[in-house]
């Protein structure tokens, strides 16, 4: 019988808002009604904004909310070997390529393009899809440049990795809070182009991560924002072809800002320590999410 497990899992590159109290609070709730585990992971593998004073915060808060969590924690900065182990792999498979264009090269390309008049592809995000021209570079030319120390990301071949394919790409998705019906959504990872799996210092990037670490850690149910409903699509793929399990997933609602922005916390928006310095209670958290 499989164990039913939840996970939380922050970023410690800012103080946590209410969108997280949200979400916290409704996987610590829904892997209550179902009798699960909840996990807590720190996905710190952006080591240069991601801090401890960050992550003690995270801590701080959890426990404020009354949020409990199955100890140990995994922290993804001390796992970059693992995450080694699957880029040499998907390298070895020639699943990805390097990519030297800087983000100023590639704002000049497409500059370029939609001067005359070409409309460029963006994915979900609406950020424009990479040119993928150094795509063509020989292998001889590729070892070059990674020789005298250009700068480059390993991106994925999406027209490659599309092919290893045998079937259609779907996952379960969720209806709502109870966590019975459900669907299948279609995944689309063509629509993000060639996304960056991994840097040239970091073995890893979100998304390849996040689809490792569920597997490690036995996750089933992923609960988390809407914000990340398409980005589920190239986990999908991934976890395809990894051969990874996939967990089914539920994206809720996101708790926006009064003027109906997404809550960020570069702009410390309702940041939970600041509210509980002004005297809010966890109570009034949970009344503000709707919890």
């Amino acid at each position: 019988m499989t164990l039913l497990t939840f996970r939380f899992a922050p970023s410690p590159n800012g103080d946590l808002h209410l969108g997280h109290a949200y979400s916290a609070l409704l996987n610590r709730q829904l892997a209550n009604d179902v009798g699960a585990r909840l996990l807590l992971r720190i996905e710190d593998i952006d080591t240069t904004r991601c801090t401890p004073e960050f992550e003690a915060g995270i801590y701080r808060d959890l426990e404020w909310l009354g949020v409990r969590w199955e100890e140990a924690v995994r922290r993804q900065s001390e796992h970059f070997a693992e995450y080694q182990v699957a880029l040499d792999r998907l390298i070895a498979e020639e699943l990805v390529y390097p990519a030297f264009m800087s983000r100023g090269d590639i704002r000049a390309f497409i500059s370029e393009r939609e001067r005359r008049g070409r409309d460029w592809p963006r994915d979900p995000d609406g950020a424009p899809l990479y040119p993928a021209i150094d795509k063509a570079l020989s292998r001889a030319e590729r070892k070059a440049r990674i020789a005298q120390g250009v700068p480059f990301a390993w991106r994925l071949d999406i027209a490659a990795a599309l092919s290893r394919l045998d079937r259609d790409l779907v996952w379960t998705e969720f209806e709502d809070t109870g966590l019975s019906a459900t669907r299948h959504v279609q995944a689309r990872p063509q629509d993000w182009g060639d996304i960056v799996l991994a840097r040239r210092d970091i073995p890893t990037s979100y998304h390849l991560s996040v689809v490792l670490d569920d597997a490690l850690q036995g996750i089933t149910h992923v609960v988390r924002g809407m914000d990340l409903f398409h980005a589920t699509a190239v986990q999908r793929l991934l976890q395809q072809l990894l051969g990874l399990p996939q967990p089914a997933y539920f994206h809720h609602g996101l708790i926006l800002g009064l003027d109906g922005r997404k809550l960020s916390k570069s702009l410390k928006d309702t940041g939970l320590a600041a509210l509980r310095a002004a005297g809010a209670t966890p109570k009034d958290i949970r009344r503000m999410v709707g919890i």
